[in-house]
């Protein structure tokens, strides 16, 4: 699933997000998108998985602030 979260002044560095989800989904990516205004995640996780997560790395987010996006798996690879 690719979640998205809209930055503020206290947010952490991707990186930061990437390394602490790595206990949850190993296979995470986090990045941001390209107005840099907003963080990405690609994981398994859930919503409160993220939220917890975030809390671990200092970033207080509500459930409702992570916008879950619509797939975009073509199942070309058959995952």
């Amino acid at each position: 699933m690719e979640f998205h979260i809209a930055l503020v002044d206290a947010s952490p560095e991707p990186g930061v997000v990437q390394d602490a989800l790595f206990e949850v989904d190993p296979t995470a990516v986090v990045d941001l998108d390209m107005s840099g205004l907003v963080m990405r995640i690609s994981s398994s996780a859930t919503v409160t998985d993220l939220v917890e997560v975030l809390g671990q790395v200092g970033w207080t987010v509500a459930p409702a602030q992570v916008a879950q996006q619509p797939t975009i798996c073509c199942g070309g690879c058959s995952g």
